[in-house]
């Protein structure tokens, strides 16, 4: 009896086991194995049927998400293509927009896509450009050396309330507008040398660094007490520019001043001591560079009893 139940009990659990349906065998595309899902080359858009609403995944996820959308039975206005583009550079200035590779062009080419964005950075280097290109808003440091830009307009960094770094190195930068950095209210580093600029525009008081060397600046291109109002102003290079004056007054916060080979001819006793105070010292100033002037540092010695090192310069 007992071998009798065994027998019916096996039969009963195999026929069990043989009704469950098998799945289907799962095939991984070696190409794209252990691939984070945000590297893939296409996102993935899953369908329930042909009239249900569409869902699409966040790339970047490991699960979908799905929200469900309920759309009005009133037919939706069509919106012409122009408007729900990005706006374009209009006439030399920036229109600022938004977007995974930022605003357009003139060119009608994305920033990004013209450029290189790496996270808050933004390199033109090298790319024949003839204007300012629209930046992503968030962009921090700007890099646009060796092109061609010859003008920067009151709004080429309109709105730009990140920026912290502009270097337009080796351009054709003749006009800068009175306005165009102003109102950069985080604007620390400002990198100009190698343009053909004749005159400086305002300057805001965040700057830290500022490299204006090898310009056209001559004796009227830096105005009066330019640099007075930057007080953590701690570089400031202005070599080659056919100066035939040092800019004052300088701030009490510069370390670095080079102005070498220009066409500076004379000193004053306080241009960076104070001559009615014996007792003040200026240790920030350790780096003075006067080398390629027409003026001889030996005929005012009182210049430099405040400083802890003696500038670089003719002594004879």
């Amino acid at each position: 009896m007992k071998t009798f139940v065994n027998i019916f009990l096996g039969f009963f659990i195999f026929e069990t086991v043989s009704a469950v349906p098998i799945a289907d065998t799962v095939f991984y595309d070696s190409e794209f194995y252990e691939v984070p899902l945000g590297e893939l080359p296409h996102p993935f858009v899953y369908f329930e049927n042909e009239q249900s609403d569409q869902l699409e995944t966040e790339i970047g996820t490991a699960l979908p998400s799905v929200t469900h959308e309920s759309f009005s039975s009133a037919p939706l206005a069509e919106e012409p293509e122009e408007e729900a583009s990005t706006p374009k550079l209009i006439d030399g200035s920036s229109a600022q927009g938004s977007g995974v590779l930022g605003p357009q062009t003139r060119d009608d080419l994305p920033t990004c896509l013209l450029c290189t964005c790496l996270g808050t950075t933004v390199y033109c280097d090298d790319r024949e450009l003839r204007v300012i290109p629209p930046l992503p808003k968030k962009t921090m440091y700007f890099y646009s050396r060796y092109n061609r830009i010859r003008r920067i307009n009151r709004n080429d960094f309109a709105n730009l309330s990140n920026l912290k770094r502009i270097d337009l190195t080796a351009n054709f930068i003749s006009e800068i507008h009175e306005d165009a950095f102003r109102r950069l209210p985080q604007l620390q580093e400002l990198v100009l040398r190698e343009n053909r600029i004749r005159q400086l525009p305002e300057l805001p008081s965040t700057l830290t660094f500022i490299d204006v060397s090898n310009n056209r600046l001559g004796r009227r291109g830096i105005r009066n007490e330019a640099f007075k109002d930057l007080h953590e102003l701690q570089h400031l290079y202005i070599t080659d520019n056919n100066l035939d004056h040092i800019p004052l007054p300088l701030p009490e916060s510069l370390q670095a001043l080079h102005l070498q080979n220009n066409n500076i001819q004379e000193m004053h006793e306080d241009t960076f001591c104070k001559m009615k105070d014996f007792n003040y010292v200026r240790r920030a100033l350790e780096d003075i560079r006067l080398d390629g002037n027409p003026i001889n540092l030996s005929k005012t010695p009182y210049a430099y009893m405040c400083l802890p090192r003696l500038p670089v310069g003719n002594l004879i």
